[in-house]
């Protein structure tokens, strides 16, 4: 415990302090991270690669360093392994991207059987229950398996710890917490599967492209009373979060993302979103669904609730009146659904606010919760052109709103890569818990399932159930403040005592009953493809072969993997101190009871107590 302790304590976040001062002076530290940051209040609106605040440094197709791969690799993934560190480290962060960027997308595999000759599952559980015999596995877990998104997280644990599409599931992952709909008002968990994968199969596409199939997801359509807004009278709820959550912000903003004048200028005033949500009426479902007491329509035009395709027009219903929009748009007088929706997005891509606020976001959920205004200036500026140009070759497609574009910025930029800037106090983001969980199991060698990861597991524990965000407003806003800072740390604010301590709680679990003790790995037999949850840890026992001088072999590359070399020696050898409790005499290790060896109970210690550090809960 007194080594926990020890680690819990040590919150800073540079590296060994002896390496540093060996590395670079301090006046040196601090011209490098002013040489980066410089000009907190630039306005950020120089071409993508550039900003007003000087050039960046580009990233050729070159080896780069063990740590710089394990920091990427935490920034553009659910984290490294011992694979992706070295495919990294030998190619270089920008090569990397671009063959992330070709990989083809994970899917859902979940998939909801179609019953014509009944009501469709989100209607009436014991109606569609009822098909199942009684007491049967299907009818005992009918409620889980077709209501609930638990199947759909399942998937979603699965493939963050296997997938090789790495990329483009972290980018969805902050997408969803962008776009948010939640299980906590919705169900039909085929609804949330195409809801999901809709967002992974655009994440790297335009991001007015992505705002319309958003907008058009009879998921989304459900979620803010879209689906069936009658032109005479529209709810209002979409149009808002669409402003305010999904595409510009409340105040008017610089190109680096700062205030303009300093104070909060308002984006739109209650009158102006309800022009939008005029200019967005006249929506159904899609065509599939089915009601006993209204087929094929409900109340003279609306579609049965259907979850699968995109909400089709209804001309009739949609209001034809001219509507004022932003940056200067107007939805013309006699149009089509289809045609105020164009107007809509053509309004919010024309608007300064887009770029920016996107770019803050984006940089929040991948690499830090604090980035200067220079950082958001760049990628903003990406977005705004379609293009980054760093090293041999250029991202984009040059056209606004590129998200290849967008993305590379954000991952290349210099505050990105910089491992000195990465040691500034105000630098990096708390790793949420469904990072924290997908991270740990995927670098050490494991697989899971999901059972137990998401509803009714460890991610409710935590504090992150994922699909199933308490609001619209995500489980955090991303304004949050730390407290006797002028910093903010958005996913702090699910970060309780409670939370916490389920934080180390699930280190527990996973190193020592899930590993070997036979308790949580036994595969749930009603999921199907059940495998349980596990880690392997016989790379690192491989490593020792003297007792007495490799436990540090261990450390050193667990320190790597895990927190990019972040230890500092004094922590590095309180760990090793308590790697070395277990002897090579402690045959009784191995009987039946245990399952294990003193090399095993050596690297599960330094795994264990790397997992509950503060260098592993935050992300640098």
């Amino acid at each position: 415990m007194g080594v926990l302790v020890a680690l819990v304590a040590g919150c800073g976040g540079g590296s060994d302090p002896a390496a540093d001062s060996a590395a670079v002076a301090a006046d040196e530290k601090a011209r490098k991270i002013a040489a980066v940051r410089v000009n907190k209040t630039s306005t950020g609106s120089g071409t993508s690669g550039t900003g007003t605040t000087g050039t960046a440094t580009t990233l050729p197709d070159a080896p780069t360093t063990r740590q710089d791969a394990s920091r990427f690799l935490h920034q553009s993934a659910f984290g490294p392994n011992e694979a992706t560190l070295a495919q990294v480290q030998t190619q270089g962060p920008r090569k990397f991207l671009v063959g992330q960027f070709a990989a083809p997308a994970s899917r859902y595999a979940y998939t909801q059987p179609e019953y014509a000759d009944r009501d469709q599952i989100h209607v009436y559980l014991g109606d569609f229950c009822a098909q199942f015999a009684a007491g049967s596995v299907q009818r005992d877990n009918c409620w889980r398996d077709y209501y609930t998104s638990m199947p759909v997280q399942w998937d979603f644990f699965r493939q963050a710890v296997s997938g090789t599409d790495q990329l483009r599931q972290r980018v969805a992952f902050a997408l969803g917490q962008i776009f948010v709909t939640s299980g906590v008002e919705l169900y039909g968990a085929y609804g949330f599967a195409e809801y999901h994968q809709l967002l992974r199969d655009n994440a790297f596409g335009n991001f007015r492209d992505l705002l319309e199939v958003v907008t058009l997801s009879p998921f989304m359509g459900a979620y803010l009373n879209m689906v069936n807004n009658d032109g005479a009278s529209p709810n209002e709820n979409y149009a808002r979060e669409l402003l305010q959550l999904f595409s510009i912000g409340t105040c008017m903003l610089n190109g680096d993302g700062t205030l303009q004048s300093g104070s909060c200028i308002a984006t739109y005033d209650n009158a102006r979103v309800r022009e939008y949500a005029y200019a967005l009426s006249g929506w159904t479902f899609p065509p599939g669904g089915r009601l006993s007491w209204c087929n094929p329509v409900c109340n003279g035009w609306q579609n049965p609730p259907y979850l699968r395709g995109q909400m089709q027009p209804v001309a009739a219903r949609h209001d034809r009146l001219q509507r004022t929009l932003l940056s200067n748009v107007t939805a013309a007088a006699g149009r089509t659904p289809r045609q105020g929706l164009d107007a809509v997005l053509t309004s919010l891509m024309a608007h300064q606010n887009v770029g920016p606020f996107i770019a803050r976001r984006l940089i929040q959920f991948l690499v830090t919760s604090n980035p200067s205004p220079a950082y958001v200036g760049r990628v903003a500026a990406a977005f705004n052109t379609g293009r980054f140009s760093d090293g041999p070759a250029a991202f984009g497609t040059g056209t606004k709103g590129d998200m290849k574009a967008t993305i590379a910025a954000i991952l290349l930029d210099p505050e990105a890569r910089d491992p000195v800037v990465a040691t500034g106090a105000d630098y990096g983001l708390l790793r949420e818990p469904a990072i924290y969980t997908a991270n740990a199991i995927r670098a050490i060698d494991g697989y899971t399932d999901g059972d137990r990861l998401g509803l009714w597991g460890w991610g409710a524990g935590m504090g992150q159930t994922v699909f199933n965000a308490p609001s619209v407003f995500n489980f955090y806003s991303p304004d949050f403040p730390l407290t006797g800072t002028t910093l903010v740390g958005p996913a702090f604010q699910i970060a309780t005592t409670n939370t916490t301590f389920a934080r180390i709680n699930f280190a527990n679990d996973l190193v020592y009953w899930w590993y070997n003790k036979g308790k949580g790995l036994t595969p749930n037999p009603t999921i199907p493809g059940a495998t349980g949850t596990r880690i392997d840890t016989s790379r690192w026992e491989n490593l020792i072969v003297n007792a007495a001088t490799d436990s540090i072999k261990v450390v050193d590359r667990l320190n790597e993997l895990l927190v990019s070399g972040r230890l500092t020696s004094a922590e590095k050898q309180a760990i090793v101190t308590a790697m070395d409790e277990w002897k090579p005499t402690d045959t009784w290790l191995t009987d039946a009871n245990n399952m294990s060896n003193w090399k095993r109970e050596r690297v599960k210690t330094a795994v264990y107590l790397i997992l509950s550090s503060p260098q592993y809960q935050v992300q640098r």
